[in-house]
């Protein structure tokens, strides 16, 4: 089993250029890496992730795509590139928002923390979720339950998580990082050729309702991203305030 942890405390975990490359380089270990069969993601700190460090990563958004990745290593998001063909665990714990529910989308298994706060809240930024949740959302938890928060931006709590099937288990503060392990070592204990097996048939079907989703979600980023609208986004986030939006 590899523990894969996101170490930004001091930013919440708000995920820059150099945590997504660690990220990357993280998952492609768990594939390579013959003497493990599982890998448990979690976070240090208060908070699983405030979602993209826009400060940082924001000038990327109006090309459509944002480079973490080559074009050899697995992508924490499975978006594109190489097939991830172990299993993942997510524990969540405090704030996770944007790419952390689309981290949880992309894996397999996830335990939250009975605090935890969830929020897929791109809409009030003025841009849309580009890290597969408008593909995968609806299919995870149903299409009305994936609208009244994608649309709405809405935080909601572990909860609703559990009940929508965002997330199996839902455990005491600070037992989520030993949940998820614990259900990591049990899919360890069973025969890697058939977990892996099994991973593959189910998301042979996935894929192909996929593609053209997310085939779709750069330029429609891009075209966001140029938008005034997001603009205003971004300066009413800066500034604390509500945005003023005019459609443009």
């Amino acid at each position: 089993m590899l523990r894969i942890g996101l170490n930004r405390p001091e930013k919440r975990n708000a995920a820059d250029r150099a945590l997504l490359h660690e990220l990357a380089a993280a998952y492609t270990r768990l594939e390579r890496d013959d003497t493990v069969g599982v890998g448990v993601v979690h976070a240090e700190g208060d908070h699983f992730t405030a979602g993209l460090d826009l400060a940082d990563v924001g000038p990327s958004l109006a090309t459509g795509t944002i480079d973490y990745r080559s074009e050899d290593e697995i992508d924490p998001w499975g978006l594109s590139g190489p097939e991830r063909t172990k299993p993942v665990v997510v524990a969540v714990h405090g704030t996770c928002l944007t790419l952390g529910i689309e981290l949880i989308l992309a894996a397999d298994v996830a335990v939250a923390a009975d605090s935890s706060s969830f929020g897929q809240i791109e809409v009030s930024r003025g841009i849309l979720p580009f890290g597969g949740a408008t593909a995968r959302l609806p299919a995870a938890v149903g299409w009305g339950n994936a609208m009244r928060w994608m649309l709405t931006g809405d935080r909601f709590d572990a909860a609703e998580a559990l009940r929508i099937g965002l997330v199996q288990e839902v455990v005491p503060d600070g037992t989520e990082l030993s949940a998820a392990t614990a259900i990591a070592e049990r899919i360890a204990a069973q025969a890697p050729l058939a977990v892996q097996a099994v991973l593959r048939s189910a998301r042979a079907g996935r894929r192909a309702a996929e593609a053209p989703v997310l085939a779709g979600l750069q330029p429609a980023l891009a075209a966001l991203a140029a938008s005034a609208d997001a603009a205003e986004g971004a300066r009413a986030f800066q500034d604390r305030r509500d945005p003023v939006w005019t459609g443009r």
